[in-house]
């Protein structure tokens, strides 16, 4: 499925094409509202009938606080209904002003454990006129699972998705097929602090039993996932959830990775040891002037990421790959495999990379025609030049291709300098399936395939974290660079090409639509590009 990490309006429109008519027919909106232990979310979602892909048009939240229960008959408090009551009618407001088709609401953990749960469900429908579905943690668990699997490659591996909650913790074992196992279990970030922490920071007696508390109570799930690991698999782990996306920021800015957006980011066992017992020994004061939290996340981020390092060093990885998409956009898949426009759950997963570039292809107006022959020219050039224009393994035919797709999509904003507004806007787009690193090199590749070389000033080279990356980049962006340059008008002339490539010589003919086309301005405007090509390769490129 396909998002959208571009929110304002402002930015949204002057890049949107205005399709009219025809566009709202082929599209309708959902929103999807996700009532948790500590906050309560807001996601509307844009529908593309033809496409079955859904992009995000809001996502909003409201620190609501249900998990702070009485203490003594565990029931959800008046303040913290009136605050999701609150919450609640701004927004079904919002809703309405979206036009959306249907609004689905979901309650977790607090509202699913509190005495009076079914009660404040009923106040919500007689005060505000919403129907709340109540939803246990095992189907909790499963949305979950479609949430992160619509927006994240699944491949081949078996997936451990892991969402730590105000009030519980999802683990689900999963692959791109099925999910194999589901669990839910009562520990969060929001309980652990409530009922455990009554100082902060916490001493190292406190710190010792939390960490007891959390594994014997995850041992159950996590002995459940592990008999569904066949033998020689090695699971990939993701988290998401607030106490995940805090955590990732938090590695990011400290490792200058200045990152916008978290989805596929990855961090590091190390990392994560380093910053949790940073995070221990400050004050709640302290932890709320660190740029990446929130008031009320300072006062929960410990035993959230108490609950991430205990489970990460129970299951023996050493690293955790972030997803930004979780229950509230597993709602949205749901809600479109009930309505028919997906056939089952995971009918998107095998094309998750191809629907994303597509869908924002379309979203910044590129031309599709012309897209389509400058990324066949771009795979043929990978193909057939492999060992002589470049000597990727096989990773870089798929971002050579998503790059040929969007190159042009920076020409909505400025013709003249476009590769540097395509770079901006695919790396600030959402690149579902494509891992973060993966996601700028896409970016990195469509900046450079016109006008100057990759500089060590340029943002974009720097963002590149390796040598690898970089020569990668590279690579990709001289094949793309001869590919564009046959993107000379405004109707395609040139049907294919032909290339030989051996020992150093790659002779290219270009084979037209019609016999007796005139090729001579692709043919001047490929040369232009092989004379840049041969400043740095020892490569005799001849045009046929």
């Amino acid at each position: 499925m396909l998002g959208d990490s571009i929110n304002n309006s402002s930015e949204r429109n002057s890049i949107e094409l205005d399709l009219g008519e025809k566009e709202d027919a082929e599209l309708c909106r959902v929103a999807t509202i996700d009532i948790g232990t500590n906050s309560t979310h807001l996601l509307i979602a844009k529908i593309e009938r033809k496409l079955n892909t859904f992009s995000i048009e809001l996502a909003e939240k409201s620190t609501t606080r249900l998990g702070e229960r009485d203490p003594q008959t565990g029931e959800l408090t008046s303040l913290a209904m009136n605050r999701a009551f609150s919450t609640l009618k701004r927004f079904k407001d919002l809703s309405e002003s979206y036009k959306v088709e249907s609004l689905i609401i979901a309650a977790t953990s607090a509202v699913r454990e509190a005495p009076n749960g079914k009660i404040f469900i009923a106040e919500i429908k007689k005060k505000i006129g919403l129907d709340v579905e109540l939803i246990s943690g095992a189907e909790e668990a499963r949305l979950i699972y479609l949430g992160v699997l619509s927006g994240m490659q699944f491949g081949n591996k078996p997936h451990l998705v892991l969402d730590i909650g105000g009030g519980s913790t999802e683990l689900i074992l999963a692959d791109s097929s099925e999910a194999r196992a589901l669990t839910s279990t009562k520990i969060g970030a929001v309980r652990l602090q409530r009922e455990f922490i009554k100082k902060d920071p916490i001493s190292s007696q406190n710190e010792l039993f939390l960490r007891s508390f959390i594994r014997g109570s995850m041992e159950s799930a996590i002995d459940k996932v592990s008999k569904r690991i066949e033998a020689g698999e090695i699971p990939v782990l993701v988290a998401t959830s607030g106490t995940a996306m805090a955590i990732g920021s938090l590695i990011s800015n400290k490792e200058n990775h200045m990152q916008s957006k978290l989805q596929g980011y990855k961090i590091t066992k190390n990392n994560l040891d380093i910053i949790v017992s940073q995070l221990i020994k400050m004050t709640p004061s302290e932890r709320s002037q660190l740029s990446s939290l929130s008031e009320r996340r300072s006062e929960i981020i410990v035993p959230g990421a108490l609950i991430l390092q205990t489970i990460m060093n129970m299951v023996d990885v050493n690293e955790i790959i972030l997803s930004e998409r979780a229950l509230r956009e597993g709602l949205v898949v749901d809600w479109m495999c009930r309505n028919n426009y997906l056939k089952d759950q995971l009918s998107f997963q095998g094309s998750i990379r191809e629907r994303t570039v597509i869908h924002q292809a379309k979203r910044f107006g590129v031309n599709s025609k012309r897209s389509k022959s400058v990324s066949e020219f771009a795979l043929t050039f990978y193909d057939q030049t492999k060992g002589i224009l470049h000597n990727d393994n096989g990773g870089g035919r798929d971002l050579l291709w998503a790059a040929a797709k969007l190159h042009a999509c920076g020409k909505q904003i400025n013709i003249s300098a476009y590769h540097k507004h395509s770079w901006y806007l695919i790396k600030n787009g959402e690149l579902l399936g494509y891992s973060q690193s993966e996601h700028l090199m896409v970016a990195a590749i469509a900046r450079y395939h016109r006008k100057s070389f990759p500089k060590k000033r340029h943002e974009s080279w720097q963002l590149l974290v390796n040598e690898s990356q970089r020569s990668l980049v590279a690579d990709m962006s001289l094949l793309l660079r001869l590919s564009c340059s046959l993107d000379r008008r405004p109707e395609p002339l040139v049907s294919k090409i032909v290339i030989e490539a051996n020992n150093k010589v790659v002779n290219i003919e270009l084979i037209p639509n019609n016999l007796g086309q005139n090729l001579d301005l692709e043919k001047w405007s490929l040369n232009k590009a092989i004379l840049l090509v041969k400043k740095i390769m020892d490569v005799d490129i001849n045009i046929l």
